[in-house]
């Protein structure tokens, strides 16, 4: 994995908007071999170029070939699921249950359609012994994402989901206890993640569940939080067993969802935790007006060494687009607490089904990499940024 030894890299997340073309194949991204699979590599080469061309260093394929919701992209790469029916206002996974309580005007009036995200008649249940159906599915992952940077300079990465967020939409109806049942969902991931490692690609586990089941549990209080997120950190841990941690770089946020998140845990009461995931580099939440505060934190709790901070230096929970000089100043308060080479300026969450438009997720990406190369000007040659 890359650092930035030579000026501030940029990354991102992983959601990139899908090109109009992809939608009008049939079946989409899920579609058989053919002209659907032809379509879906020539996207991810165009959108890598479109990464590079707005300043990308570190760039992946959109997350074009996962669909029907990242997090349950991985219900179409294991066996031993099944839909079933749950009371369509069953909200016991929405990760959001604290903020509910406090503010139900707004989620009684919300038209933006998160307020109400959660609210399913259909649900995923392990019926049966969980075992990986991926294989083929994350080889054509690899294989589309290496033709795509071949010749570049850019840094490839993929992304996959975390035990725990799995387990977030996942109901246990076949494992005796939570514990093992979170074992064999590692055991699952963790063949996605060996093959990706073993291309030699940056995998990015994102867990956004490591924050945000806070919510989804308002009768626990910090302490009870914690000994829940050890759990799910130790099953993660289970699933990175014996890979790299040069090459596995850690997602975390708070459900991203446009809502109040005035209840979300403080990073401060979680960091540790995110910090003994075995992994090289740790991507989080720094842009958004909850979190954004939180970059004081790096004063006391000390990134371990040899290991990278991702920040949030634009983020999604809005369609303005961020200054350069505001990335800028983003990136060169903690390039001033962490040192330099371990920064990368990226963004809080995923922005292709975020913002409003295409437009503005490639803007805030352009403008991600000037704030980024500003404070570079500034860190390696003293120059205003």
């Amino acid at each position: 994995m890359k650092r930035s030894t030579e000026k501030i890299l940029v990354s991102h997340v992983g959601s990139l908007p899908a090109p109009e073309k992809l939608s009008e194949v049939p079946g989409g991204a899920d579609a058989g071999p053919g002209a659907g699979q032809a379509v879906l590599a020539a996207a991810v080469a165009d959108i890598v170029r479109t990464q590079e061309q707005a300043g990308i260093d570190i760039v992946n394929d959109g997350e074009l070939a996962k669909t029907g919701g990242f997090s349950r992209y991985a219900a179409q790469r294991m066996n031993g699921i099944e839909q079933v029916s749950v009371e369509a206002d069953d909200l016991r996974w929405s990760a959001d249950r604290r903020d509910r309580a406090e503010f139900p005007g707004f989620y009684s009036h919300d038209t933006t359609g998160f307020a109400r995200s959660g609210r399913r008649r259909r649900r995923w249940a392990c019926t049966a012994p969980l075992t990986y159906a991926g294989h083929d599915q994350v080889a054509a992952d690899i294989e589309r994402l290496r033709a795509a940077a071949a010749g570049s300079d850019a840094e490839p990465f993929l992304t996959a989901v975390a035990p725990g967020t799995v387990e977030h939409w996942l109901m246990n109806q076949y494992y005796p206890d939570q514990e093992s049942f979170l074992t064999a969902i590692a055991d699952v991931m963790h063949e996605e993640y060996r093959a990706i490692t073993d291309a030699g690609i940056v995998l990015q586990v994102d867990n956004p569940d490591l924050p945000d089941a806070w919510q989804l549990y308002p009768e626990m209080d910090v302490p009870a939080y914690r000994r829940y997120a050890a759990l799910r950190v130790e099953a993660l841990n289970h699933a990175l067993d014996g890979l790299p941690e040069q090459l596995v770089r850690l997602h975390v946020c708070w459900g991203s969802y446009h809502g109040p998140h005035k209840n979300d845990i403080p990073l401060r009461d979680i960091v540790d935790l995110v910090l003994s995931v075995r992994a090289m580099c740790y991507s989080v939440e720094g842009a958004n007006p909850v979190h954004e505060h939180e970059w004081q934190i790096w004063e006391d709790a000390s990134l371990p060494d040899g290991k990278v901070l991702m920040t949030g230096a634009v983020g999604h929970s809005s369609n303005l687009i961020e200054h350069p000089d505001l990335v800028a100043q983003r990136v060169l308060r903690l390039a001033a607490i962490l040192g330099r080479e371990n920064v990368i300026a990226g963004t809080d969450c995923g922005l292709g089904h975020r913002v409003a438009h295409p437009e503005i997720c490639w803007a805030k990406l352009q403008s991600l990499a000037e704030g980024a190369r500003r404070a570079s000007a500034r860190l390696w040659n003293g120059q205003a940024a």
